[in-house]
């Protein structure tokens, strides 16, 4: 059990829990990474669905239009965990791109071999992303943030298994 009035300065936003300020501090910046993350392949994943062709267009198009849903989904639970916790999260764009570690791309050539190929490797630095998240929320005791985590590295691999197949 936590007692409240030990917590009053030790968080920015006074949010009771039992986790040290120092520990909303490491976890935030985490999870706040994180999101910059996300809302980066979630744009860029759906950058290629709009712009995707071919002959295997309608294949592609709604494989990439389910993926950019499942990052997107994401992006209000990373937030309000961030929140919950007791810390700020992202507030706009130029925030995100301070952040994130997934390239945009603003190519306009791309064929979708290449969308494919970019979109599988920028999923699989994203599940890393998750896992380095879940490594440090887990030590720090964070059940339910490593609880959430696990999930969204499940469905990563999913993404990760359906771009490898398209390649093959």
């Amino acid at each position: 059990m936590f007692d409240t009035n030990n917590l009053r300065n030790s968080r920015p936003f006074d949010i009771p829990g039992s986790l040290t300020a120092e520990a909303v501090e490491k976890i935030a910046t985490g999870l706040n990474g994180l999101l910059a993350d996300v809302f980066t392949l979630y744009m860029k994943t759906k950058n290629f669905h709009w712009h995707i062709s071919g002959r295997n267009f309608r294949d592609y198009h709604l494989l990439l239009d389910e993926q950019g849903d499942q990052l997107l989904a994401m992006t209000d639970p990373i937030a309000e965990r961030v929140r919950k916790i007791g810390a700020t999260t992202l507030r706009s764009i130029s925030h995100i791109e301070k952040l994130q570690r997934i390239n945009d791309s603003n190519d306009t050539d791309l064929t979708p071999e290449e969308m494919l190929k970019q979109l599988l490797e920028d999923n699989g630095h994203l599940v890393q992303i998750l896992r380095d998240v879940h490594d440090l929320t887990s030590e720090l005791g964070d059940v339910a943030t490593t609880s959430v985590l696990e999930n969204w590295i499940d469905e990563g691999e999913r993404r990760i298994w359906f771009l490898y197949e398209t390649q093959h």
